[in-house]
């Protein structure tokens, strides 16, 4: 049997101690493959353009050039890389800034290995990732209407594994009635509309 092509990540960190950190979490799975490191936002960028990674693992405190500026230059370079922040910092106005900018997913730094394991691994699906207490604490700030309640609901239902055809028609529906197209958007709202609770993936088209 021909073996499973693994994700190649790129990891943007400063501190070498995390790096080592990471690295070995993700050596013992064997899905992934460390390309490359970055230890400052300017290499994050070159390193990005040269290795063409499947996914950026990005922090945002990082030094010459943030992390965020970093993966809006990454992305407007039209690279298939995903990026997906790994931060410290997850205020309600980082997370806007990144996905703003492109980032499919927030992950804190106090995510365990195999948060971070899945996340990789859906966001090179085509997925969106939150970690799990972003979901719940952004969600859990907005008031809620009957109708927000609704959709809830049935979001609460594909997070259970519902038949996929089921969340498959939701999905499109919500899509296409929101006329949103971008990720990121998508993932906006629905952090604001109160739908993202417990789930922490957002399957996109």
């Amino acid at each position: 049997m021909k073996p499973l092509k693994k994700i190649t990540v790129l990891l943007a960190e400063d501190h070498a101690v995390v790096r080592e950190g990471l690295c070995a979490l993700l050596n013992v799975d064997g899905r992934f493959s460390i390309v490359g490191e970055a230890q400052t936002g300017r290499e994050a960028v070159e390193l990005a353009r040269t290795l063409r990674p499947d996914i950026i693992l990005m922090d945002i405190a990082m030094p010459v050039l943030n992390g965020l500026d970093a993966t809006r230059q990454i992305l407007a370079a039209n690279l298939e890389s995903k990026v997906l922040i790994l931060s410290a910092r997850s205020d309600d106005e980082y997370i806007k800034r990144a996905t703003d900018i492109g980032a499919v997913g927030f992950l804190e730094k106090q995510s365990g290995g195999d948060v971070l394991a899945m996340a990789i691994s859906e966001v090179a699906k085509g997925n969106l990732f939150f970690s799990p207490g972003i979901a719940k604490r952004l969600a859990g700030r907005r008031p809620r209407s009957t109708s927000r309640a609704g959709v809830a609901g049935r979001k609460a239902s594909a997070v259970l594994r519902a038949r996929t055809k089921t969340v498959e028609k939701l999905r499109r529906r919500m899509i296409s009635g929101l006329s949103i197209q971008d990720a990121a958007r998508l993932a906006r709202h629905a952090f604001s509309q109160g739908i993202v609770e417990s789930g922490v993936v957002l399957k996109i088209v």
